[in-house]
């Protein structure tokens, strides 16, 4: 059954909330610690969430691959829903979490990335009006025992393939991921 838009609503969520929807039902199995936006799916009236939409600022070279006001680039860095979740519910959920962000004022330009090794189309953000505009070599992913990905970066450094390996990390091939962007209408009050 297809999600009804009188039945559910998009909320700004606290992140840890956001975090624990990732640990739980997100392939990569965790997100970063930080978000700029974190924005939950409920049905209208419940506190517990049935997805969630972390956003964050991408690198200084993937914004400015897209905007050359590269400050003004957001992110999509995570997007999840429960597995029982109506079969539309994560194009809902994207599409009121742009509409958060664009009344907002703060961004001009939405970047994501479909995860090719995961068998990501971008169907979703065809659907809710982004635009492919290439493809990404991807980098190796890295994951613990239990399988859930880990990130080369430790503080301000980057460790080490023999670094990763020695603390017992697996290091996966790379895949392209297909890289997609949304240009938000910014209001001139």
């Amino acid at each position: 059954m297809r999600l009804r838009r009188a039945e559910w609503e998009v909320r700004h969520i606290p992140l840890r909330d956001a975090r624990a929807m990732c640990e739980a039902h997100h392939y990569a199995k965790g997100c970063a610690n930080t978000a700029v936006y974190s924005h939950g799916l409920f049905r209208a009236g419940r506190h517990e969430p049935s997805g969630a939409a972390l956003w964050m600022p991408p690198t200084k070279i993937a914004a400015q691959s897209v905007a050359d006001d590269w400050r003004g680039v957001l992110s999509l860095s995570r997007l999840v829903v429960v597995p029982d979740a109506p079969p539309n519910a994560a194009s809902f959920l994207l599409g009121r979490s742009m509409r958060l962000i664009e009344s907002d004022g703060r961004y001009h330009t939405l970047l994501t990335y479909a995860d090719t090794a995961q068998g990501h189309t971008g169907a979703i953000y065809l659907a809710t009006n982004w635009t492919l505009v290439g493809r990404t070599k991807g980098d190796p992913v890295w994951k613990d025992v239990d399988g859930k990905q880990v990130s080369r970066k430790c503080a301000a450094r980057t460790r080490r393939n023999d670094e990763m390996l020695a603390l017992g990390y697996t290091k996966h091939p790379a895949s392209p991921k297909l890289k997609y962007v949304r240009h938000l209408r910014l209001s001139s009050c």
